[in-house]
């Protein structure tokens, strides 16, 4: 297809569902498509096609049985036939469908392959035709006849190369425009944005706003007075699961003092629990908690991550703030992760709900309601910063809220499984936040209070929108490029534009000019004062 890398849809048990978003054109001339599969244990597949246009194309073929056992081994291939009939001109949209069975369980999991091809009439027959006129022609006329075909025939060779050398010629320099663009990012980040630039749009048609950007403007730096952290890849994964162990092993609880009720969320491999933990010293004292855990395809990799995130925030203290109290890590047992509980849930899944049901909903929120939200959400990291500590994640979904309106943050462990769309992989196998990411930490890899700060400002529009995605319709490849040329997502409707000036300080480019968090509360605390503190 043209692609110089592998495409995963599978891999350690994850499944990527941007990559199935992709609905992947195949060229006129490619009539088979091979696919490399194999899994760890036993897994049952059914394979079934679907084909918008049978007058274009024939039902797909495969060289394996429809239904049967992934193989084992990591050499396995098979084969779809993308057959055209020849009878039409016509784009054909496939869906190749793939339900795959874990341990002849229950559950399955559906995997849906898009693809286009293009399907053209078949030339022979276009010839034929033409054949037919010159020889009634060549009866009445046989001096001509020969000539007459043989110049139309080189006219038209003629006028279709020269199209396609100008399509190639098309081709190869837009292509190099666009590795020129990105070589400028990744070689040199310039422009600095001010909060001062950003404009308020006059309508809500529009979606993404634009910065004034001085073409003299510095290149983005970290600023001295925040903490910089730069992440190598796989950091976490370098982390072993008997490390991950011995780090928790002093709050380590046994499972026996854990009751398991209902599910509250549930992803790939992953699941949170509403649980009940019995007091160690009288039986008869219950406590609810939240329990995370992780399903039987959870893979030892996974498993190490939930519990070395899980420690993120681990020993520290604050109203706004929520870290484990205690782990399950007895052997033979699925490791859990206890927190103590808050009876509203998620703050992401909590924003949606009352979206969904804004019109009659008993637990309807004010604007002052979001207000005081983010500002307990910004002394929480106003605590981190003060201590050093830089969250790397934050977002509505890694916040937990109760009934009294109490919201307290949370670390990410399971974020990835349980909100998938949230993160993406830009083709270095990681897993990243790539919307809610300041331009430093998409570009070098840094992380700081100031890109908290960054974040902040998107958990801030989430709440203004009750939980809408940001930047939805931008390709997360294209968000560094997108925003070193100055654009961020727009005013949301009926967001003060005091409100939308601190979001707007909070995603300058430069982190020097970003305000701190302690600003940050100020600012939203002192609602009723102008708001120039943060500008």
């Amino acid at each position: 297809l043209g692609l110089d890398a592998e495409l995963y849809y599978v891999r350690n048990d994850l499944i990527s569902h941007y990559a199935l978003s992709f609905n992947l054109l195949v060229p006129s001339e490619t009539n088979f498509l091979h696919f490399t599969w194999h899994a760890k244990s036993k897994v049952e597949y059914k394979l079934g096609f679907q084909v918008d246009n049978f007058v274009a194309m024939d039902m797909p073929q495969v060289n394996i049985s429809v239904q049967g056992e992934v193989p084992r081994t990591l050499s396995a291939v098979f084969r779809v036939e993308l057959s055209c009939t020849g009878k039409v001109d016509s784009e054909v949209m496939i869906l190749m469908q793939l339900n795959l069975t874990v341990n002849s369980s229950k559950n399955f999991t559906v995997l849906n392959f898009k693809r286009r091809k293009m399907c053209y009439k078949k030339f022979e027959e276009v010839k034929t035709s033409a054949l037919d006129k010159n020889t009634s022609r060549t009866i009445y006329d046989p001096v001509h006849a020969t000539p007459t075909t043989s110049t139309r025939v080189f006219y038209i060779s003629v006028g279709v190369c020269c199209a396609v050398i100008f399509l190639v010629a098309i081709i190869l320099a837009v292509l190099h425009l666009h590795s020129m663009k990105r070589i400028e990012l990744d070689d040199s980040i310039s422009a600095s944005s001010s909060s001062q630039g950003l404009s308020q749009p006059s309508t809500q048609t529009t979606q993404y706003l634009r910065a004034d950007t001085p073409n003299n403007a510095t290149p983005i730096t970290s600023s001295s007075g925040y903490p910089t952290l730069r992440i190598e890849k796989n950091d976490l994964r370098s982390v072993t699961l008997l490390e991950a162990k011995a780090k928790v092993k002093d709050i380590a609880i046994s499972r026996e003092r854990i009751t398991l009720k209902d599910v509250l969320q549930e992803g790939t491999f992953g699941r949170i629990f509403h649980g009940i933990l019995l007091d160690e010293k009288d039986p008869n004292k219950e406590k609810q908690t939240f329990v995370k855990t992780v399903k039987d395809q959870a893979s030892e990799i996974q498993v190490t991550m939930m519990l070395t995130e899980s420690c993120k925030l681990r020993g520290l203290h604050h109203r706004n703030l929520l870290p484990i109290t205690h782990v399950c890590i007895e052997e033979g047992e699925k490791p859990m992760v206890i927190l103590p509980y808050m009876n509203w849930g998620n703050l992401k899944l909590f924003l949606r709900q009352c979206k969904l049901v804004e019109a009659n909903n008993p637990q309807a929120i004010s604007q002052q309601d979001l207000v005081h939200m983010a500002i307990q959400i910004a002394c929480g990291m106003s605590y981190l910063a003060r201590r050093e500590v830089i969250h790397k994640d934050l977002a509505a979904r890694n916040c937990v809220i109760d009934d009294t309106l109490q919201v307290k943050i949370t670390d990410n462990a399971l974020s990835r499984d349980l909100f998938p769309m949230d993160y993406h992989c830009l083709g270095d196998n990681e897993n990243r936040p790539v919307r809610w990411m300041a331009l430093e930490s998409l570009v070098n890899n840094e992380f700081s209070s100031a890109s908290d700060v960054w974040a902040f400002g998107v958990t801030l529009w989430e709440l203004m929108t009750l939980g809408q995605t940001p930047y939805v319709d931008i390709d997360p490849f294209e968000m560094a490029a997108y925003l070193k040329d100055g654009y961020r997502i727009a005013q949301p409707i009926n967001c003060p534009d005091e409100l939308f000036a601190v979001m707007a300080c909070c995603w300058a480019l430069d982190p020097e000019e970003r305000p701190k968090f302690q600003q940050l509360v100020q600012c939203l605390t002192e609602s009723m004062q102008p708001w120039s503190l943060c500008l």
